[in-house]
């Protein structure tokens, strides 16, 4: 009778791990889903137009999740052969590290964390199982271990050396896929101002500095308190500038965003967001942010996903393009899909010719169309990353 219960248990746990490890696959199936399916076709002019361009989005969350970024799926909307498919030449990938159980646009706490589970079943290292810090750590590692197996087709990008050395010639740059490394929020620092040098010497180039909850940094638009830089924050905010990596404000309360924009020598950005003159939400920027964040000499990616552009379309994508270029002019605006984010999205990073299309359409020219599409967001990176 104990053989045969050992084995009963035995068995029951087997399939527990089974479906425990088989967890994180059905979520990412569920989570990142498009409103149209591909494959994507757009018109002979938007096609050869988007085939010339460079393309970069500024926000991408796959290294939160266990695919492979050097494989083609078909769920998720990015890895490395879909990106080559859309024509992208830059990708911003960030590291998400944290959120709160019942997570919500409105008001959450910083005392649980949903990731837990999925970090674990995912079979992270045990260290990022209570470690902020590592699971950032963790996610630098994963890019830059596929940029190494890539045979060159992706290439992790830290100087504007590095940079330069990609972008010589015509778009595409070089036929590879620039790799640049961000995080959506600071509370991997774990309060500590020195971790900001971890986080550098591990790739990092840019820092949101909140996510879904209030943390040591500031407040979130999506926190409790929804405040303004703490003096730590205020000690980071200058930390990440001395180091020229580029403040991002997504997420951000409008609080943080004041006390940022009255205390910043350089620009900053915005890496996926959307805008209140189309879409009104927490998380959205007014009027006065637009253009203020527009003075610094910033960027302001769009994202394509509802709780940004009020939408599951091309159309009101180009709708939150075309009202934030009318408050901060054409060289200020970009693209911030929020693609892997837990989001549902209008298409996958395949159908980005779709956008090309939706601003020929609207009445941009084809030099505003290779601003908005990525070289806004290349001239940035070129006088703003570290020169070495």
């Amino acid at each position: 009778m104990k053989r045969q219960l050992f084995l009963t248990v035995a068995a029951l746990t087997v399939v527990g791990a089974g479906v425990f490890f088989t967890l994180p696959r059905i979520v990412d199936q569920r989570m990142n889903g498009v409103a149209l399916a591909a494959p994507y076709s757009a018109s002979a002019r938007a096609t050869a137009l988007h085939n010339s361009l460079f393309v970069a989005d500024l926000h991408d969350d796959a290294l939160l999740w266990s695919r492979d970024l050097l494989t083609r799926y078909s769920y998720g909307h990015t890895d490395l052969p879909r990106l080559r498919e859309g024509k992208v030449s830059l990708q911003v990938f960030s590291t998400v590290t944290k959120t709160p159980k019942g997570l919500n646009f409105e008001r959450n706490a910083g005392d649980t964390d949903s990731l837990n589970a999925l970090v674990m079943a995912q079979r992270w290292p045990v260290a990022t199982w209570s470690s902020l810090l590592q699971r950032a750590l963790y996610q630098s590692q994963k890019l830059h271990q596929a940029a190494a197996a890539s045979q060159g087709a992706m290439q992790v990008v830290r100087s504007q050396t590095e940079l330069a050395t990609l972008t010589q010639g015509a778009a595409p740059a070089s036929g590879k896929l620039i790799a640049v490394l961000a995080t959506e929020g600071l509370h991997p620092l774990e309060g500590k101002l020195d971790n900001i040098d971890t986080l550098y010497d591990a790739g990092f180039r840019i820092m949101g500095l909140t996510h879904f909850f209030d943390n040591e940094v500031g407040g979130s638009a999506h926190g409790l308190e929804k405040g303004g830089l703490t003096p730590f924050g205020k000690q980071v905010v200058a930390r990440l500038q001395e180091k020229s990596m580029l403040v991002d404000l997504a997420h951000a309360s409008p609080k943080v965003i004041n006390d940022v924009l009255a205390m910043t020598k350089r620009p900053v950005l915005v890496s996926h967001t959307g805008v209140q003159g189309t879409c009104p939400g927490p998380r959205n920027l007014s009027d006065a942010h637009i253009k203020a964040i527009a003075a610094t000499g910033g960027v302001i990616g769009i994202g394509y996903f509802e709780g940004a552009v009020c939408g599951l379309d091309t159309a009101a994508i180009v709708k939150a393009i075309r009202y934030a270029v009318n408050l901060a002019g054409v060289k200020h605006v970009a693209l911030g899909s929020d693609f892997d984010g837990a989001t549902k999205t209008a298409f996958d990073t395949t159908g980005l010719v779709l956008i090309t299309q939706g601003l020929l359409e609207a009445g941009f020219s084809e030099n505003d169309v290779t601003d908005l599409m990525g070289s806004n967001v290349l001239r940035l990176l070129q006088t703003q990353l570290p020169a070495r």
